[in-house]
């Protein structure tokens, strides 16, 4: 990195160039801010959060996984890839095509804005090690999680991580809670801004797309591009199908079992129960399912006083050479 001019460049300038590794990656990862730092946890003793920071606004897609696969799993020794992403009856995602060395993957049809399924919480923590070491080459061992090969056991996120499963918190907290609620800020029974049901049809609010308990008659009984069911049954920080579409790991640990959250298009008692705030799940770490995917959470933004003092310290750097 290099200044080319002695000019103090303006903020939106330096954040560009600080943040230029990330615009010129594969993937690029839609982030919404979870703000309201301090908040209290509900009935559940779930949801407080002392800090500010960043969710995905959607599940991990196809799309993005496909082009984590042809990164960094050429010879894919710690089983990135399950072939079910290729052969499953209910979605075939991702193909495999080549010899362990020069494996390449490519998207099936149109599936690529799709959640991405039959991956692990290991498959999640690498994903996450990968974009906080800049993707391309980055490691998937170190960085946010140090895996260093472990393919099980329970590993926790590192104080630096800069991309990361959320925790059962941060979850929680961006799928149901509202500052508004009440005037004071409250909990929703569902991620959609309700503490009721509209159903599983897309374009309806409060909809999401979990198993009504008939498989025949429901045309949202198999995986939906995220964000499908549209911003009328967004959360109120705006995340799109923390209820429904695929279960999603979190970080919480409990007797071996990583945690689980948001119920999918497959599973459930058919009431949509398995979305409620109330519902709370987990299993080991190297499950691999066809109803189950993950997003991820950050770092917040750099705010402008921290954009200010970095741009300081970069002139400061060069007027001393």
């Amino acid at each position: 990195m290099k200044l080319l001019s002695s000019a103090k460049p303006g903020l939106a300038a330096l954040a560009s160039i600080i943040l230029a590794s990330h615009a010129e990656a594969a993937v690029n990862v839609e982030f919404v801010t979870v703000g309201n730092p301090g908040n209290a946890a509900d009935t559940t003793g779930h949801g407080a959060v002392a800090y500010e920071y960043k969710i995905a606004k959607n599940e991990t897609t196809i799309g993005q996984y496909c082009e984590f696969l042809n990164a960094k799993a050429k010879s894919d020794p710690y089983a990135l890839y399950s072939t079910n992403m290729a052969t499953s009856t209910y979605i075939a995602g991702i193909s495999r095509t080549g010899s362990s060395g020069s494996f390449e993957y490519s998207v099936i049809g149109g599936t690529a804005n799709k959640p991405i399924t039959f991956v692990s919480w290991f498959d999640a923590a690498r994903f996450c090690n990968w974009l906080h070491n800049g993707q391309g080459s980055g490691s998937t061992e170190t960085g946010a999680y140090t895996l260093n090969g472990a393919i099980s056991g329970i590993y926790l996120k590192n104080p630096t991580a800069k991309v990361w499963i959320p925790s059962e918190d941060e979850w929680y907290k961006a799928a149901y809670y509202d500052a508004t609620k009440d005037g004071t800020g409250g909990y929703w029974l569902y991620p959609t801004q309700s503490d009721s049901l509209g159903g599983n049809t897309i374009g309806n609010a409060n909809s999401a797309n979990y198993y009504d308990g008939d498989f025949a008659g429901n045309s949202g009984m198999v995986l939906t591009d995220v964000g499908a069911y549209g911003s009328n049954s967004d959360s109120f920080f705006g995340t799109n199908d923390q209820g429904g579409n695929v279960w999603e790991w979190n970080d919480s640990v409990s007797f071996g079992s990583r945690g689980l959250r948001g119920d999918s298009w497959g599973y459930g008692d058919g009431l949509g129960s398995y979305l409620a705030s109330s519902r709370s799940y987990g299993n080991g770490p190297s499950l691999q399912d066809h109803g189950l995917g993950f997003r991820v959470a950050s770092v917040p933004e750099p705010s402008a006083i921290v954009l200010t003092m970095l741009a300081s310290g970069v002139l400061g750097i060069r007027r001393k050479r």
